[in-house]
């Protein structure tokens, strides 16, 4: 949703969201209901109202007609998920639709409607709004109900992590499905009516075996499954099945008819809830992601679970070999009720180090610009300007310590303190109020319908708990819950609630954990689902929650911020930018997207088409805490910012020193020198200064770019690297000196209440690379490694599509292995061979690509690309190697320190996918060095 203003700049809404908001009438808030007589409700130092000033407005339809959460008794008073995947369910944005917009699940897509829950599984994107978005919209395959059904509404009865039951009831039938994230069961029970499927297109049937049958509708495959001793009628388009005295039925989309086995033996194990557990230790967030069920028949209580791509790379449980389509890339299925994910936590600093090649005295003017001015936080009044104002002198704070400046440190504290406690002071001309019907906090004045529609409180209270953080890391007393931290933790509790137990705020209400990323909408009221624009101003709030974890000794809150931040890392990674190229659609002719859909992406913003903003919105607020993971992908960055420049017919101008700084985390040289040129003669991005840029790019210029492939044992630690020296940095926020080991084996040592750095050759990360050898297995998961555990598995190779991409890597697979240190052999070459098996697919031909970024530093230095390999129409494994020759190849190679060895392989030609070996000597590569 909109995080930023309506101003003119190149041109205003893009077409491609005039798509997706096709549907939605103008909104008009109209007169707002008169509040009850306000009462404070005090928490510690500070307080909220609890009614809304007057003349303001709650939650509304379209149209500004108040609205209530649509739940069922069952569920009343009980906080609703805002701003998830299927809120629609329970807030009613259109008056003429008290059902809900398009939900997408995935695989699956729903949408309630009077005679029960529209299902369908889009396949085929469509690229619309002139080519700037991609969508997997919703189209119905079918509905399930009970026969007869016509309820006048439909309400969320039951919620959990990321599953939700919709309720159904018209006096006669009633009716509840459980849907979920990467569930493809639908499971239902009813009454008052037989169970009746109701198909978009007359359906084939491909099993019928009494009460568990096969059809396919719409191209996709289904099987439905009523008690045993039913028998499923099919006449036209209408399926139905006497439920002999049950309550209970169930469906499933299938990957392929030959799947109905082993699917149908989860067919009565119902789904009852979801929950995600989390921890993090040493450098490593762990998660595992648990169903409970019921078994309505038997005794089964597993389930089938599909993975997104950020969670199957990330899992060592065993996966099936079945997969869906989703706009997220392909989703892989688990047989199993629960699996488990591994990461390497994101780094998170209150501030980069101090670069011995600043200009003190030019900082020194940049700092006092800002300090000295007569409005520091530049006329802002409502909750998003107020939190870009605090988050710039945040970010002045930290750096008027470093250079010794604490006068000015000081009267930058006392002007954030001043502006939060202002605002958590209930009763003036800005406050917080709690709407105890929809168990949230609203902070007035609002803006871009936080609260009309309770968008983006994620992305505004991030910059009020980071200013705490900042405060709290100088004054632990003003941080105190019996102080003011009381209600920076309110705040944490209405965007970020770990509690499921809390009565007063839904569970992490902006952070959907199984999609791996925040929603921005409240309401989630569009035809393409929910959307997220700014996924930088939601790892804002998760770096916060670090920082401010850390800093008032609550472990709990700091390792919630490093699992958000961590998870949500990744699915940037993937879903905003296409780091690995396979999740956007090969015809989608964007390398990034400016907002994520719940249909697919949108190469656009809100409220401009300017691509400065398009490429920029998903970096700001630039921090040493929210931005340092993405200097993980580097090339990523570089597509990224040459698309920026393609579309933009040159460099940056409105948003320069947000593009330098991310550009910065992958060449920081080629950043510092766009800042030489201009000699400071621009104008800062509004959440900018020219103190923070300067800082930020001469000390990236001096340390490199973020080495994310080592971590140190507490959250707040990085590692950068430049030219084969590491640069190792973290910060104590403790009252006792401390030890920070990383994972290379480097140790720190950090003084209370201090940074401390220290630089080295750049060593070696025991988690990922080889052991010892030249010679590289393939692992599924995207591993080159030298170990030989594991029995053979495969890899899918995408389809070329039809298309020539001889020499280009279109969708490929990517295999890397880090922190390589060996001798280049005189003379020595590349070899490799790769099992490849087209099955008994015609006219395919597998292509390779091998990449040596010899310091670790995020540049390829010599890159060769080999002739593809022709594969016959007989399945079984062939072999492809070095021998069909070099097609080019560029730079030159030389000893590695540090340094990364990358495969790429993908289809040059064809139009079916095919398959690689891996955990197999029959694939591997061969690197030239000792």
């Amino acid at each position: 949703m909109p995080a930023l203003p309506l101003r003119p700049l190149r041109a205003v809404r893009p077409a491609s969201v005039l798509v997706v908001a096709a549907s939605l009438a103008a909104v008009g808030l109209g007169p707002a209901a008169a509040p009850a007589a306000a009462a404070t409700v005090p928490v510690g130092a500070g307080s909220y109202s609890d009614t809304r000033p007057s003349g303001t407005s709650g939650p509304t339809t379209n149209t500004g007609t108040p609205v209530k959460p649509k739940v069922t008794a069952a569920a009343q008073g009980k906080p609703v998920p805002t701003n998830d995947w299927w809120s629609s369910l329970a807030f009613q944005r259109y008056g003429d639709n008290p059902y809900s917009t398009p939900m997408y699940g995935h695989p699956l897509t729903y949408q309630a409607v009077s005679g029960g829950l529209e299902v369908g599984y889009p396949t085929t994107p469509a690229i619309v709004g002139e080519g700037r978005q991609y969508e997997f919209a919703h189209k119905r395959d079918l509905t399930v109900g009970l026969t007869g059904l016509n309820s006048p509404d439909a309400k969320a009865d039951a919620w959990s992590d990321w599953t939700v039951t919709p309720y159904w009831s018209d006096g006669t039938r009633t009716l509840r499905t459980t849907i979920g994230h990467g569930m493809p069961f639908v499971y239902a029970q009813g009454s008052g009516g037989s169970a009746r499927i109701s198909t978009a297109g007359t359906p084939s049937v491909f099993s019928d075996q009494g009460n568990v049958l096969g059809i396919t509708v719409g191209g996709h495959h289904y099987a439905l499954f009523a008690p045993t001793g039913a028998d499923w009628n099919v006449s036209g388009t209408e399926i139905t099945a006497g439920l002999g005295g049950k309550d209970y039925f169930s469906l499933a989309v299938l990957p392929s008819t030959d799947a109905l086995a082993t699917y149908r033996k989860y067919a009565f194990s119902f789904v009852t809830g979801s929950k995600v557990d989390w921890s993090y230790s040493s450098g490593t967030v762990k998660a595992t992601y648990s169903l409970t069920t019921e078994a309505k028949e038997g005794t089964e209580r597993g389930a089938l679970q599909a993975l997104y791509r950020h969670q199957w790379l990330h899992t060592t449980d065993t996966l099936t070999s079945h997969t869906y389509v989703s706009p997220r890339g392909q989703m892989k299925v688990r047989e199993g009720a629960s699996f488990s994910t591994s990461m390497k936590a994101a780094p998170a600093l209150p501030q980069l180090p101090r670069s011995s090649a600043l200009d003190t005295a030019r900082l020194r003017g940049y700092v006092n610009e800002v300090a000295n001015s007569a409005d520091p936080f530049s006329g802002a009044t409502d909750t998003y300007w107020t939190g870009k104002a605090l988050g710039k002198l945040a970010q002045l704070v930290t750096i008027s310590d470093q250079i010794g400046e604490t006068g000015t440190r000081d009267k930058l504290l006392g002007l954030i303190k001043g502006k939060l406690q202002d605002w958590f002071t209930a009763g003036g001309a800005n406050e917080f109020s709690y709407d105890k019907d929809w168990k949230t906090l609203t902070g007035y004045p609002a803006s871009y319908g936080s609260d009309t529609e309770l968008n983006d409180h994620h992305f505004h209270y991030g910059y009020y708990v980071h200013a705490a953080a900042i405060v709290a890391q100088y004054d632990a007393q003003w941080a105190a819950d019996s102080a003011w931290g009381g209600m920076v933790k309110t705040l944490v509790r209405d965007t970020a609630n770990p509690s499921r137990t809390d009565g007063s705020f839904p569970f992490l209400r902006g952070f959907d954990v199984y999609a791996g990323h925040g929603w921005a909408s409240g309401h989630q009221g569009f035809a393409a689902g929910n959307n997220q624009e700014s996924s930088s101003e939601s790892t804002n709030l998760s770096a916060a929650l670090v920082l401010y974890g850390s800093a008032t000794g609550d472990n709990s809150l700091r390792d919630l911020g490093v699992y958000l931040l961590t998870t949500e890392s990744e699915a940037i990674a993937q879903y905003w930018f296409d780091k690995d190229q396979q999740v956007f659609p090969g015809s989608f002719t964007h390398d990034t997207l400016g907002m994520v859909w719940g249909s697919g992406g949108a190469y656009s913003t809100w409220w401009t088409a300017n691509p400065e903003e398009i490429h920029g919105i998903n970096t700001l607020p630039v921090t040493a805490a929210n931005a340092l993971h993405l200097g993980a992908h580097k090339e990523a960055i570089r597509r990224n910012l040459a698309e920026m420049e393609r579309e933009n017919g040159g460099p940056a101008v409105e948003w320069r020193d947000i593009l330098w700084e991310f550009q910065s985390l992958a060449d920081p040289a080629a950043a510092k020198a766009k800042w030489d040129a201009q000699n400071g003669s621009y104008t800062p991005e509004d959440g900018e200064s020219k103190a923070h840029t300067y800082h930020w790019l001469t000390g990236l210029d001096t340390t490199g770019a973020p080495d994310t492939s080592v971590t140190g044992d507490i959250p707040t630690s990085a590692v950068f690297a430049k030219n084969g020296t590491r640069t190792y940095v973290a910060h104590n926020h403790g009252s006792s000196a401390r030890t920070v080991t990383f994972s290379d084996g480097r140790t720190l040592g950090v003084p209370a209440r201090s940074t401390a750095t220290a630089t080295g050759p750049g060593g070696t990360d025991p988690g990922t690379p080889p052991a010892s050898g030249n010679t590289f297995r393939l692992r599924t998961g995207g591993v080159l490694t030298t170990a030989t555990d594991g029995s053979a598995g495969s890899d899918t190779i995408a389809s070329a599509g039809g298309t020539n991409r001889d020499g280009t890597p279109y969708q490929p697979l990517v295999y890397e292995v880090k922190g390589v240190n060996g001798t280049l052999t005189p003379g020595g070459s590349t070899s490799f061979r790769l099992a490849v098996d087209a099955g008994t697919a015609v006219g395919l031909g597998q292509q390779a690509r091998i990449s040596y970024d010899l310091t670790g530093d995020g540049t390829f230095d010599r890159t060769e690309t080999y002739h593809y390999f022709a594969t016959d129409p007989v399945t079984g494994w062939e072999r492809y190697d070095q021998t069909r020759g070099l097609k080019s190849a560029t730079g030159t190679l030389g000893n590695l320190r540090g340094g990364t060895v990358r495969l790429e392989v993908w289809s040059a030609i064809g139009n079916a996918s095919s398959r690689v070996q891996t955990n197999s000597d029959s694939s591997v590569v061969v690197i030239p060095f000792g």
